[in-house]
């Protein structure tokens, strides 16, 4: 039974991670019998909005406070993760996701790096959804790892800017690089609606764990 860890850092799309794809994933890991555990940073939020009118509100949030809300309250600190003690990593996408865990040298934030660094080492598989896998192309791009954001011009030249390959990918499909053991799916960068990115996600975690046994 595969352990996954899953980085999460908040909850809702324009300040955290994306709920849809969040839900979707970590209900796809269980459905293929895996088991996780969900982590975020416990450091404040970017920014909190209100997501009826997408305006930034005046207050603060904690990302692993907020992330719990997707965790039913089973979400350690980020910095706790190791990935010697998973078989796999999966991080969801969501702007709040490109704000949150985008903060730090190089465009991303020091332990996600640290992690997925680690997993690549390892040979750990790791699992990049919507806009995550510019993050993992800031961590290990550098390797030549292939990943898809769906077909956004301006961020695939952000992430071969890297040293990563960007393939375009529809949104019910994903990238699988064997080589370097990472997959990737648009979801939300293609949309349109829960039932199209379900089945990328679908496909991706079920490479994912292919990849783990």
């Amino acid at each position: 039974m595969p352990k996954v860890a899953v980085v999460l850092s908040g909850a809702g799309r324009m300040d955290g991670s994306e709920i849809h794809e969040s839900t979707l994933a970590l209900y796809f890991l269980a459905r293929g019998g895996a088991t996780y555990q969900c982590f975020a940073p416990n450091e404040p939020q970017m920014r909190v909005t209100n997501h009826v009118t997408n305006e930034e509100m005046p207050e603060t949030r904690n990302q692993m406070v907020e992330a719990a809300r997707i965790a039913r309250g089973d979400v350690k600190p980020l910095v706790s993760a190791r990935a010697a003690d998973y078989d796999a990593v999966v991080v969801p996408g969501g702007s709040g996701t490109a704000l949150n865990l985008g903060r730090g040298p190089g465009g991303i934030q020091p332990e996600l790096k640290r992690l997925l660094e680690e997993a690549a080492d390892l040979g750990k598989p790791i699992a990049a959804i919507c806009i995550a896998p510019l993050l993992v192309a800031r961590a290990i791009g550098k390797r030549g790892v292939r990943l898809t954001i769906g077909n956004d011009a301006e961020t695939a030249e952000r992430i071969e800017h890297t040293g990563a390959r960007h393939v375009e990918c529809t949104v019910d499909d994903c990238v699988v690089d064997e080589e370097h053991r990472v997959v990737s799916t648009p979801a939300y960068m293609l949309g349109p609606g829960i039932a199209d990115v379900a089945k990328g996600i679908e496909a991706c975690i079920d490479a994912l764990l292919r990849m783990c046994r």
